[in-house]
């Protein structure tokens, strides 16, 4: 017999004013945005960056609206096209889950292209510092689809599986649990460290991709495939197929930018066009 642990079961909604339902996706959302402003603001100053607490507004709500635009667009368009071909009114419904990283990450990009263009930052001082900061919403975004019960993992024997209302009877690794703590804690603290080294700009960025791109690629052999697709290639989902160039890409590029010349430790306010 397989021990496992109890699934908490934890209601998704966690407040009910009369037909209006909050949900705990929602609320790791909100808090990663509220935190998030609070780290951003930190590291903006470590780095010197001229930056209001105005402009820090500005470029958190335009991250935002690139992550959660993109996210939902790329979830449709690599994981799901059919069913929202089939009912184009539900891509709108993201109270349902159904966020894609890979799309968030290309909006969250172009966002930043665009505010860094209207401000006159320079581009890789916005992205280092978004990816600094990156892994908090990813880690609670990761939180939010365990109280969901979704994206559980494969089935298996270890002493702490679990077993998911809509995973069937069988034990299946907790895998949300192993991304929040991989995606969001761990690479947090390999990031603030690149953040607080003397690299050449967009190193940060490049870190991130690096080793969310590790992360993704790693954890997707205990995370059940999307029911819809399965294994795209061989063993391989399609996650993974998705996030094997951020590693290629990341890590080369990664490297090259960390060997660049280092910045002076003392930094004049960062009002360049992007570069």
């Amino acid at each position: 017999m397989i021990l496992t642990i109890p699934y908490p079961n934890i209601d998704p909604v966690f407040l009910r004013l009369g037909p209006v339902q909050l949900r705990w996706y929602g609320l790791m959302y909100m808090l990663s945005f509220i935190i998030g402003f609070f780290v951003l603001r930190r590291c903006a100053k470590y780095r010197k960056l001229n930056m209001s607490t105005d402009d820090l507004y500005d470029l958190l709500f335009y991250l935002i609206l690139g992550v959660m635009i993109g996210g939902r667009l790329g979830y449709v368009l690599f994981y799901d096209l059919g069913s929202y071909i089939r009912e184009p009114l539900s891509v709108f419904a993201i109270w349902q889950g159904g966020m894609s990283f890979h799309g968030g990450f290309i909006g969250m990009l172009l966002a930043a292209l665009w505010i860094t263009r209207r401000k006159g930052w320079n581009f890789w001082d916005i992205a280092d510092l978004g990816s600094a900061v990156a892994p908090i919403g990813l880690g609670l975004g990761r939180i939010g689809n365990f109280i969901n019960g979704e994206l559980f993992g494969r089935p298996t024997n270890v002493a702490w599986a679990m077993i998911f209302p809509e995973g069937g009877s069988t034990p299946r690794h907790p895998s949300q649990i192993y991304e929040a703590l991989l995606e969001g804690l761990v690479l947090f603290l390999i990031l603030r460290w690149f953040y607080r080294k003397n690299f050449h700009r967009g190193t940060v960025f490049w870190a991130f991709v690096t080793f969310y791109g590790l992360f993704r690629f790693l954890a997707e052999f205990v995370r059940e495939p999307d029911a819809q697709i399965g294994f795209d290639v061989g063993p391989f989902t399609r996650g993974q197929l998705l996030t094997a160039p951020m590693l290629l890409i990341g890590t080369t590029l990664m490297i090259i930018y960390a060997r660049r010349s280092p910045r002076t430790t003392t930094r004049p306010p960062s009002k360049s066009r992007a570069q």
